[in-house]
């Protein structure tokens, strides 16, 4: 009887797995990520933000602490980011790391996890870039009348170089 049950739950149980890299969702968050490293955070060019970011945005980082709004992670950004043209951050993200992991409702999509690791650069007052630390980053990403917008991210296991 039991393995009757089991067998019941895994072919009725709509699994959800990873999305295949060549999927139109995969390739929707992994341009948005582009456009909030590579534009936003690489170029200080914060005007993507406003339309991929929502207002209750919850940024969780393991060493620089919590903001609770975009209102904070904007100030936040412009202050410790782009905030001095001594200082210049880049952004990589980690080629093959990326994952995403559809979030449905009842057969609706809503949402979706994406997951990945980055390595940072650093340069100062005009010197050579050098590594700085290596992380691991999880967002969940809303869809919202048709365009995605991120809600939550976690920062974690940041390493120095």
């Amino acid at each position: 009887m039991k393995i009757i049950y089991i067998l019941f739950i895994l072919f009725t149980t709509n699994a959800t797995a990873q999305v295949a890299t060549s999927s139109e969702l995969f390739k929707t968050l992994k341009a948005n990520d582009s456009l909030l490293f590579d534009v936003a955070f690489n170029r200080c060019d914060p005007s993507p933000l406003h339309l991929l970011i929502r207002e209750d945005l919850e940024f969780y980082h393991d060493q620089g602490g919590i903001q609770h709004s975009k209102k904070e992670f904007m100030e936040v950004m412009k202050k410790n980011i782009c905030g001095s043209p001594d200082f210049v951050s880049r952004r990589e993200l980690v080629a093959g790391s990326l994952k995403v992991f559809p979030l449905y409702d009842n057969g609706t999509l809503y949402g979706a996890i994406q997951m990945g690791s980055h390595r940072f650069f650093e340069s100062r007052n005009g010197a050579k870039e050098t590594p700085g630390s290596t992380a691991l980053f999880t967002h969940l990403w809303l869809l919202n009348e048709g365009h995605w917008q991120l809600a939550r991210v976690l920062s974690y296991d940041h390493k120095a170089p």
